[in-house]
Formats: structure tokens, C-alpha cells, sequence
């Protein structure tokens, strides 16, 4: 029987920021447009809380019960560890992906009703990536998902449901979180070459190689601070979005100095707090602007 500690890192709180960086981001666009509707924040925050916390369940339930996490380089898995059976795992993963549903539904039944489908799309999304017969993760399609739910949807969906409207800025929030999201992910996904390749696992990172792997890493990392140069044409004040740079330049570290297996760690832990910095620092602009 698993401990609450345990599920706890079963959840992956290292990629906590990707769900709460965008509602951030989101909120900033909103106040850039119109007044900010906390309380839509809030319910927007527990629908990509529970959405991660719900796909990193699912995942550990998927690969776990293949046997791709039965070998580890990263942080424990909860049955690849053996510490929670396969039927409690996919149940927390249910349990969470209710949970985003029951509050993106009401945010949809008071903003607008295809809402509704976007949140469905979201769900099948996050199931998929590696559950069913052929999950579009092990096909090298986890960046691209990422960058769409966890960067266009989550940010452009938060500034929507508050200010009922999206626009340039909001969408140019939206693809720098999505860079960002999606350079986490390929951070994993690089220091999980070896494994993922024995397991027959084929990501982004497999397809492409180690050296491209880390040049794509860099790219991402990279285009939040052109978008925050962009948005100078919204207010000077977006430069605060440049705060994030110090830390995206050691996240990308590890990666540029070809660091392999746990050295490629931190990378995952920077690159998601360099996005949630990124985030604040430009929502503030927007703020202030």
C-alpha cells in the first residue's frame, strides 16, 4: 500500500507548473481585455491541476502495466515501484480526470456550451497519451499534445472564460507556455532515450536523436523571451516576462553540456519553474500595463 508521500510523487508535483503557469499567463491575457473573474481563476486552476495530475496517474498506469517503467532513471513510479497496484492507480487517475471535468463544465455552462467539447477533447487527450491500443505518445506526438492542451488550450481557455474573448496577446502568451510546457517534456523524454528505445517506447526524443533532442530543447527555452519581445507592442511592461531568462539558460544547461540520465533532472525542474516565472512575470506586465 502505497503512502500519501508517495502517491504524492506519484503525481509528479515537478510538473505542477505546467497547469498552473498557463492559468497565470491566462489570467494576465484576461486582465489585459477585461476585468479578471477570480473565481473562473480558480475554478480554471483546479481543471489543469486535476487534468496533470490525472495524465501523470494515467501514465504511470499505462506504462506500468506494459512494463516500460519497470527500469527507471527518473523519479519513482507507483508500479513500476510496486507500491500501488494497477486498479488504485487508474482509479486516482479517473477520480482526477472527474474532478477536471465536474469544473470545467460549470466554467462552460457559464461561459460558453463548446466548452463542453474542448474539455472532452482534453480528457481523451490525456487518456490516450499513453493508454489504449496505440497511444500517440509512444508515436512522438507528446510535445505536440502538450503544446496544444497544456499551452494554446489552457492559456487561450482562461483569458476566454473571464474575459469572453481572446486576442494576439493572449495567444502569444499561449505559445510561449507552450514552448515551455513542451520543453519539459522533451527534457524527460531526452534523459529517457535509452530506456524508451530498449522498451520499444518511441517518443519525440527517440525519433530525432540525442543531438537534435537537445538542440529542440533549446529552441524552446528560447522563443518565451522573443514572445515577451513581441508583446512590447501590447506594453513596455511585458519585459518583466525576461526575468525567466537567467533560469531557462541553467535549465537548458545540463542539456547543452550533454548531461545524461539523472544529470538531465534538474532540466525538467528549471525549464517548468522558468515557465512559471515567465508567466508571472508577464501576467504582471499585463497588469500593469
Amino acid at each position: 500500500m502505497a503512502s500519501a508521500a508517495q502517491w504524492f510523487e506519484g503525481s509528479r508535483p515537478r510538473t505542477y507548473p505546467n497547469a498552473i503557469a498557463p492559468v497565470i499567463a491566462g489570467t494576465g491575457a484576461a486582465g489585459w481585455v477585461a476585468d479578471i473573474v477570480w473565481w473562473k481563476a480558480a475554478l480554471a486552476l483546479v481543471v489543469a491541476l486535476a487534468l496533470i495530475i490525472g495524465v501523470n496517474f494515467a501514465n504511470d498506469y499505462s506504462d506500468g502495466i506494459r512494463g516500460t517503467d519497470d527500469v527507471r532513471v527518473g523519479p519513482m513510479r507507483l508500479i513500476g515501484s510496486k507500491v500501488a497496484t494497477p486498479k488504485s492507480v487508474k482509479a486516482a487517475a479517473m477520480t482526477a480526470l472527474a474532478v477536471a471535468g465536474i469544473a470545467g463544465l460549470v466554467l462552460a455552462l457559464t461561459s460558453a456550451w463548446w466548452l463542453i467539447l474542448v474539455g472532452l477533447a482534453c480528457i481523451v487527450a490525456a487518456w490516450y497519451y499513453t493508454g489504449g491500443r496505440n497511444p500517440y505518445g509512444y508515436s512522438g506526438f507528446g510535445e505536440v499534445s502538450v503544446f496544444v492542451f497544456f499551452g494554446l488550450v489552457a492559456v487561450l481557455g482562461t483569458q476566454f472564460v473571464q474575459a469572453e474573448k481572446v486576442d494576439w496577446v493572449g495567444f502569444l502568451a499561449a505559445v510561449a507556455v507552450g514552448c515551455y510546457s513542451s520543453g519539459v517534456l522533451v527534457a524527460n523524454n531526452l534523459r529517457d532515450i535509452p530506456t524508451d528505445t530498449e522498451s520499444g517506447k518511441v517518443t519525440l526524443a527517440v525519433r530525432l536523436g540525442d543531438n537534435r533532442t537537445r538542440v529542440l530543447h533549446t529552441a524552446l527555452v528560447a522563443i518565451p523571451s522573443l514572445a515577451s519581445l513581441a508583446l512590447i507592442a501590447a506594453t513596455p511592461w511585458a519585459l518583466l516576462g525576461l526575468i525567466s531568462v537567467p533560469l531557462a539558460y541553467k535549465a537548458n544547461a545540463p542539456v547543452r553540456t550533454g548531461a545524461v540520465g539523472p544529470a538531465l533532472i534538474p532540466a525538467l525542474a528549471l525549464t517548468g519553474l522558468a515557465m512559471l516565472l515567465w508567466s508571472i512575470g508577464t501576467a504582471a506586465g499585463l497588469l500593469l500595463a
